[in-house]
C-alpha cells in the first residue's frame, strides 16, 4: 500500500503514523529498530539540509537499504521541501512523498507552487503533503496563526493535494512552555477537507494531546527535534567518559537512546 492510500486509511480509521527524520546511518538504525522492536509502520523523512549533508543520491540508497535489512513496513518522504527543483529530483529518485512547503508565501503563490509539484507528481502515484497556516521553524518566533477550517478546504481543493500540515498550537524545536493543541480546531479542519491532516512540531508535546489530537483527525505526527536532541546527549555523556576513538564503539550508546525515545513515542501513537 503507498502511503498516500495509507494516509487516506488513517483519516477513515482514527489512526496515525510517526514520521522520523533521520541525518545519518546511527539515526536511521534507531527509528527503524524502534519501528521493527514494536511491529511498527513508519515514515522516514528527510529534511533539504540532510540531503544536502549526505548528497540525494546515497541518502536515498542508505534509507531503502536500511528498510530491507530490518524488515520494516516504511515510506520515504521529503519533509519541508522549499527549493521546487529539489523537491522535483526527489520524486524522480523514488521518493514515496514529498512535501512542498510554500507556506511562508502569499496564500494564492502557496497555491500555485503547490499544484506545479502536484501535477509533477501525478505520473508516479505519490503522496504529496503542502502546508497551510504559520507552524513556526527552528529560529523563527513561536507565535500563533492558525489554519483556518474555509481556507485549508480552498487551498486543497485548488491543489489537489493529498495531505495537509496544519498550524493548529505546535511549533518546531523546543518549546518555551507546554504547548496546548486546538484540538477542537483540528476536528473542524479535517471535517471541511479531504486530505489527510498532518502534525509538526511534536517534540515536546503531552502525550495525551497527541492521542487526543488523533482522535480529532491528525493522521501523520513528525518527530525530529527530540531525535536529534537525545541522540547528541547521550554522545555528548559518552565522551565524557571515554578518549576511544573507534566510532562504531561510541556510537551504539547514543542510537540506543535514541531507539528507546522512537518507540516509546510509538507506542503513544499507536495506542487505539
Amino acid at each position: 500500500m503507498g502511503l498516500k492510500e495509507k494516509l487516506k486509511q488513517n483519516k477513515q480509521t482514527g489512526r496515525a503514523l510517526l514520521a522520523t527524520n533521520f541525518y545519518n546511518f546511527e539515526t536511521l538504525a534507531a527509528v527503524l529498530t524502534a519501528a521493527r522492536d514494536t511491529n511498527s509502520e513508519l515514515i522516514l523523512q528527510l529534511s533539504e539540509s540532510s540531503i544536502h549533508y549526505m548528497g540525494l543520491e546515497v541518502a536515498t540508497s542508505l534509507a531503502r537499504a536500511a528498510i530491507l535489512q530490518y524488515g520494516v513496513k516504511a515510506w520515504l518522504h521529503l519533509d519541508h521541501g522549499q527549493d521546487v527543483e529539489l523537491v522535483k529530483r526527489c520524486i524522480d529518485a523514488g521518493f514515496d512523498s514529498v512535501m512542498i512547503d510554500a507556506s511562508e508565501k502569499p496564500f494564492a503563490e502557496n497555491i500555485a507552487i503547490t499544484k506545479e509539484i502536484v501535477d509533477y507528481a501525478t505520473e508516479y502515484d505519490i503522496n504529496v503533503e503542502a502546508e497551510l497556516g504559520y507552524i513556526s521553524k527552528l529560529g523563527q518566533e513561536q507565535k500563533m496563526i492558525y489554519t483556518r477550517p474555509d481556507e485549508a478546504k480552498e487551498f486543497v481543493e485548488a491543489t489537489g493535494i493529498n495531505a495537509l500540515a496544519v498550524a493548529v498550537g505546535s511549533a518546531h524545536g523546543f518549546y518555551k512552555e507546554t504547548p496546548k493543541l486546538q484540538l477542537e480546531l483540528i476536528g473542524e479542519i479535517n471535517k471541511a477537507m479531504d486530505a489527510a491532516l498532518v502534525l509538526h512540531g511534536s517534540s515536546g508535546i503531552p502525550n495525551d494531546q497527541l492521542q487526543r489530537a488523533i482522535k480529532m483527525g491528525i493522521t501523520k505526527i513528525n518527530l525530529a527535534t527530540e531525535i536529534k536532541n537525545i541522540f547528541m546527549k547521550s554522545l555528548q555523556e559518552t565522551l565524557k567518559h571515554t578518549d576511544n576513538i573507534d566510532l562504531r564503539q561510541v556510537f551504539p550508546k547514543a542510537t540506543s537512546a535514541a531507539t528507546a525515545l522512537v518507540s516509546a513515542k510509538l507506542k503513544t501513537i499507536n495506542f487505539s
